[in-house]
């Protein structure tokens, strides 16, 4: 498998999340392929709606890891995108591949569907905190090609409270990993 290089991020937002999907994440001895990717750019659901000190990496770099925590109980991973606008993929959900008995030690569970289907599980499950925040994709955190081929459904975001009529939501049809339906 090839390693995406940081340049493939640097493209429209909406491109690269449908785009990420069936892209393999690596993390140490863990890994995993995405099924279900979010967009946000400048819109009111979106850290970039306002610049911050929080989402100024989203205005200032594409291809890098931007983790956040949320609910005051999960971190989430997103990808930095664009390069003349701000911008970030929500990593949503993952199909399992490799270190399944470290995930499930991680996520405190045995069963394997309840590993890496949501935002908040997958960053739990390949260990995954700020302390990732602000680095190049490619350092400790690595995104692979694997070439795969597979119908796209495209929908509306979930578990935000504005914003909610944009189609900016991307999942693998049919992967039982996808967090919601």
């Amino acid at each position: 498998m090839k390693q995406i290089n940081q340049d493939f991020f640097a493209r429209n937002t909406l491109v690269v999340a449908k785009e990420l999907l069936g892209k393999i994440i690596k993390v140490g001895n863990v890994s995993g392929m995405i099924v279900e990717t979010e967009a946000y750019r400048d819109d009111p659901a979106s850290h970039a709606y306002n610049k911050t000190l929080r989402s100024k990496l989203m205005y200032d770099t594409w291809g890098h890891v931007y983790v956040y925590f949320i609910y005051g109980n999960h971190w989430c991973l997103n990808f930095t995108t664009e390069k003349n606008k701000p911008g970030a993929v929500l990593i949503r959900a993952l199909q399992p591949l490799s270190g399944i008995d470290l995930m499930k030690k991680r996520r405190k569970t045995e069963n394997i569907k309840q590993l890496t289907n949501g935002p908040g599980k997958l960053t739990q499950a390949l260990g995954i905190t700020n302390k990732f925040n602000g680095e190049v994709i490619g350092k400790h955190i690595k995104v692979f090609d694997n070439n795969l081929k597979f119908e796209i459904i495209q929908t509306t975001r979930i578990g935000i409270s504005v914003a909610k009529d944009l189609p900016w939501r991307f999942y693998i049809k049919g992967n039982p990993w996808v967090s919601k339906f």
